[in-house]
C-alpha cells in the first residue's frame, strides 16, 4: 500500500479572514483560529491547509504577498503564528501552508526595487517587455477587465507580465536567484515545524522569456484551446519542481501539494509520480468546471451525473499503479458544494450535505474538506455586486458592463454558479448577531440563516450533517479500504445514482449514492440482503433496494 500520513489524511482548508474574527475588526484572524482548536479537533481531521496569512495588501485577499517571512496585520503577528502551530501539534493536527510564487505583490520589496530601472539588481526578479520592442503578445490576466496580462510601467517604459490581477506581477523563475530566494523562504517555514505546502498555480511558474505569439490554432493543436493548459507547460516547468524537491522538499517529512491548474489526466504523473522526485499530489479542476455555460463567468447550468462519473472514475484511474490523487468538491476559489453539487432546498439539504460527504470520504486519494461543508453552508446569494468583496467577480462584472451585456442576469448566475465570495462568507458558528464570527462588522455578509444552519445547534443534533460528517471521518479512519482500496465503477450509465466498490485484502464495501430528488434504484448485480449497513444518510436504510433522494448508503459485503 505504500503507507504515507498524507495518504491517509483528511484535510481540513481554513479561509483566515472567514473563519473566527476574535478582536472584533470584522476580519478573522489567527487567534480566531486558536479558539477554535478543539472545535477542529472534534471533526477527526488530520490536517490544516490554512490560506495565505503572510503580509500583503489584499488586492487578491493574500494571493499577492509583499512578506513572505510575516504576518498580516489584520491576522496577527509571528508570536499568535507560534502559538497556533503549537496549539495545533499538541492535539495531533498537521499544518500546511499556502505557497504563492508563481507572483508577488507589487509592493514587494522586489518589485518595488525591479520596477526603478532597467538595470537595478532585482530587474530579472520580473518579467519585463520593452516597449521600444512594441507590445508584447498577449497572454491571460485572469483578473482584469481587458483581459491582458502585460501591463505599461512608464517609469522605465516597459511591460510587466501578470497572469492574474496587475498587483500581482509574475515572477521569474528563468533567473537562478529567485529560485534560491524561494527555497531559502520555504526552509525557513519547514523549520519553524510546519508540515507542507500547498502550491498556489504551481504549474505556471516556467515561461518563455521570449513570449512568442500564440495562434489560437496553436491552442487547439498543442494544448486543447485552453490557455491554462498552455501556461502550465513552460519548457523548465519539471525541471525547476524536481530542483524544489532536491534542495527542499525532500530534506523534510513534509507534505506537497500542487494545484493543478491546467492539469490533465495524461500529464498528472508528471508531477506525482514518487520516481520523478517532483510533488506528492495534485487537485484538478475537471470536475468542478463540469456544468458551466460555454460563453459565460461561470454560470452553472444542470450537470450530467454520468459526466461527473466519468471524470472522478478517468482521474482515479491515472493512479492505479502510481502517483497519488486528491478529491474535493469545495474550497476558497469555489461555490458552496451544498449549492453547486447537492440540493440547497430545506427539504433536501441535509441529506444532499451528507451525500456529498459520503462520496468525498469514501473515494481513493486525500480528501480536501472546506471550512463550512461539514455544517452544510450553502452559496450567499448577494442580489448586487455591491455585496461582493473579490476582484475576479468585479472584473467579470466589468467585461459584461463594457459589452452592453445582461448585468442584472450576470448577478443572477452568481447565486448558483461560481462567484468566489459564494465560498468566502463567515463561518456560521451560532445564532447570535453574525453567526458568532465577530462582534464587529464583518468584512463580507453574513449568511442570513446562520439563524438556523450553524455550528452551535448541529454540534447538539445527533442527526446534523455536522455530526454525520465526523461519524464519516471516523469511518474511513477504521477502514484503510476506503484510503487505498481498489475502485471499481458499477452501472455507470444510471443517470441518477453513483455506484461503486472499494476492495482490499478481501474486504468490499459497495458505495451507493442517489443524486436526484426522486426515488432511484441501481443495477449493481450485487445481492445486498445480508450485507452489514455501515453508514446512511437516513434513519434506517431501505430494504427494497430502491434509494431515497440524496440518500447515501455504504455496505460492507
Amino acid at each position: 500500500m505504500d503507507r504515507k500520513w498524507w495518504k491517509e489524511a483528511v484535510v481540513y482548508q481554513i479561509y483566515p479572514r472567514s473563519f473566527k474574527d476574535s478582536d472584533g475588526d470584522g476580519v478573522g484572524d489567527l487567534k480566531g483560529i486558536i479558539s477554535k482548536l478543539d472545535y477542529i479537533k472534534s471533526l477527526g481531521v488530520d490536517i490544516i491547509w490554512l490560506n495565505p496569512i503572510y503580509s500583503s495588501p489584499n488586492a487578491d485577499n493574500g494571493y499577492d504577498i509583499s512578506d513572505y517571512q510575516n504576518i498580516m496585520k489584520e491576522f496577527g503577528t509571528m508570536q499568535d503564528f507560534d502559538a497556533l502551530l503549537k496549539g495545533m501539534h499538541r492535539r495531533g493536527i498537521k499544518l500546511v501552508m499556502d505557497l504563492v510564487v508563481n507572483h508577488s505583490s507589487d509592493e514587494h520589496k522586489w518589485f518595488q526595487e525591479s520596477r526603478k530601472s532597467r538595470d537595478n539588481p532585482y530587474r530579472d526578479y520580473y518579467h519585463w517587455w520593452p516597449a521600444e520592442k512594441g507590445k508584447p503578445a498577449f497572454r491571460p490576466g485572469a483578473f482584469e477587465a481587458d483581459g491582458s496580462g502585460w501591463r505599461y510601467d512608464k517609469t522605465t517604459d516597459s511591460y510587466y507580465l501578470h497572469y492574474f490581477n496587475f498587483k500581482q506581477p509574475d515572477l521569474n523563475w528563468e533567473n537562478p536567484k529567485v529560485r534560491q530566494e524561494i527555497y531559502s523562504m520555504m526552509r525557513w517555514w519547514l523549520d519553524k515545524g510546519i508540515d507542507g505546502f500547498r502550491m498556489d498555480v504551481i504549474p505556471f511558474i516556467s515561461k518563455d522569456p521570449s513570449f512568442p505569439v500564440i495562434t489560437q490554432a496553436e491552442l487547439d493543436k498543442n494544448y486543447h484551446g485552453r490557455w491554462d493548459v498552455y501556461m502550465g507547460s513552460g519548457p523548465h516547468l519539471h525541471e525547476y519542481l524536481q530542483e524544489m524537491n532536491r534542495e527542499v522538499l525532500s530534506k523534510y517529512d513534509c507534505m506537497s501539494l500542487a494545484e493543478g491548474a491546467g492539469m490533465l489526466t495524461s500529464t498528472a504523473l508528471n508531477f506525482v509520480d514518487a520516481d520523478r522526485k517532483e510533488l506528492n499530489m495534485g487537485y484538478h479542476f475537471e470536475g468542478t468546471n463540469l456544468g458551466y455555460v460555454p460563453g459565460y463567468f461561470k454560470k452553472a447550468g444542470p450537470y450530467s451525473l454520468v459526466d461527473f462519473k466519468k471524470i472522478y472514475s478517468d482521474w482515479d484511474a491515472v493512479y492505479q499503479t502510481k502517483g497519488w490523487g486528491t478529491i474535493y468538491l469545495g474550497n476558497h476559489d469555489q461555490p458552496r458544494m451544498a449549492t453547486r453539487w447537492g440540493n440547497d432546498s430545506p427539504e433536501f439539504h441535509d441529506y444532499s450535505s451528507k451525500l456529498l460527504t459520503t462520496f468525498l470520504l469514501s473515494m481513493r486519494g486525500t480528501p480536501y474538506y472546506y471550512n463550512g461543508d461539514e455544517i452544510g453552508m450553502v452559496n450567499a446569494k448577494f442580489d448586487k455586486i455591491e455585496d461582493y468583496r473579490d476582484i475576479e467577480v468585479f472584473a467579470e462584472y466589468e467585461k459584461v458592463k463594457n459589452a452592453g451585456g445582461d448585468l442584472k442576469q450576470f448577478i443572477e448566475d452568481q447565486k448558483t454558479g461560481g462567484a468566489r465570495d459564494n465560498g468566502r462568507t463567515p463561518f456560521q458558528w451560532n445564532s447570535s448577531t453574525n453567526g458568532g464570527f465577530t462582534t464587529g462588522t464583518p468584512w463580507l455578509k453574513v449568511n442570513d440563516n446562520h439563524t438556523t444552519l450553524n455550528a452551535e445547534a448541529q454540534d447538539k443534533d445527533p442527526n446534523s450533517v455536522l455530526n454525520y460528517f465526523r461519524k464519516m471521518v471516523k469511518l474511513r479512519k477504521n477502514n484503510l479500504v476506503l484510503v487505498y482500496g481498489k475502485y471499481t465503477l458499477l452501472d455507470k450509465d444510471n443517470p441518477n445514482v453513483y455506484a461503486y466498490t472499494r476492495e482490499l485484502d478481501g474486504k468490499k464495501v459497495l458505495v451507493l449514492l442517489n443524486f436526484s430528488d426522486k426515488n432511484a434504484f441501481a443495477n449493481t448485480g450485487i445481492n445486498i440482503s445480508k450485507a452489514k449497513v455501515l453508514i446512511n444518510n437516513y434513519a434506517a436504510p431501505s430494504k427494497t433496494g430502491e434509494l431515497r433522494p440524496y440518500e447515501a448508503i455504504l455496505y460492507q459485503l
